[in-house]
C-alpha cells in the first residue's frame, strides 16, 4: 500500500478533474487505446531469414548445425589453460570462480553425484553448444571454431570419452558416444 493511499488520497478520475464523460465515451477511448497497441511506430527492417541465420548457432545432438572447423585435444589444453582454467581450474577438476563446476569427475556416480561432462551429458555435442554459445564466462561467443572443437576434444579427453590424439570436426563429434547417453527418461517419447 502506498503513503498516498495509507493517508487517504484518492486519484481523481475524468469527472473529478472536471471532464464530463459518458459511458459510451470511456468505451470508445477503451477500444480506440485497444487498437493503438496493435500499431507499431514503423521503424526498423523486417527481419529476414539470413539475419536469423546470422544468430542461429544453435547445434543439434545428431550435429545438426555445427559448423566448419576441427580440434584436437592437445591444441584444447593451450586453449584451455589460457581461457578457460581461470574459473574452471586446472585440468577441469577444481573449479576456482564461484559456479563454475567441475568439468571432470570419476565414473557415474548415480542420480546425487557431480553433473560433469563424463557423468552427466548424454551427447557430445551438447559440449560444443554450450562452449560456443557461453563461454569464456566474461566474454562469450569470442572462441574461434577452431578453438571450441579444440577445448571440446581436450575436455572429452580428460574425462577419458575419447583418446588423446582424437580430432574432433563436425563429422567426428556426433559419434562420439557419450558415457551417459542411455541413462536418460524421455517424458514423452511419442513427441520425439
Amino acid at each position: 500500500m502506498s503513503m498516498l493511499k495509507a493517508r487517504g488520497f484518492k486519484a481523481p478520475g475524468f469527472r473529478a478533474l472536471g471532464f464530463k464523460v459518458s459511458g459510451a465515451t470511456l468505451a470508445a477511448l477503451a477500444l480506440s487505446a485497444a487498437g493503438a497497441l496493435g500499431e507499431t511506430p514503423r521503424l526498423g527492417q523486417p527481419v529476414t531469414e539470413r539475419d536469423i541465420a546470422a544468430w542461429d548457432i544453435s547445434v543439434m545432438p545428431d550435429g545438426t548445425g555445427l559448423p566448419p572447423g576441427s580440434g584436437t585435444p592437445a591444441q584444447g589444453a593451450r586453449v584451455y589453460a589460457e581461457k578457460c582454467s581461470g574459473c574452471h581450474g586446472d585440468n577441469g577438476r577444481n573449479p576456482v570462480a564461484p559456479g563454475a563446476g567441475p568439468m571432470v569427475s570419476g565414473p557415474i556416480a548415480g542420480i546425487d553425484g557431480p553433473k560433469t561432462i563424463g557423468s552427466f551429458y548424454g551427447y557430445s555435442t551438447i559440449v560444443f553448444d554450450f562452449v560456443r554459445r557461453a563461454m569464456p564466462f566474461n566474454m562469450p561467443r569470442t572462441l574461434t571454431n577452431d578453438e571450441v572443437y579444440a577445448v571440446t576434444a581436450y575436455l572429452l579427453a580428460l574425462n577419458k570419452i575419447i583418446g588423446e590424439e582424437d580430432a574432433i570436426n563436425a563429422e567426428t563429434l556426433p559419434r562420439v558416444k557419450m558415457p551417459n547417453r542411455d541413462n536418460f527418461i524421455i517424458r514423452f517419447p511419442d513427441r520425439i
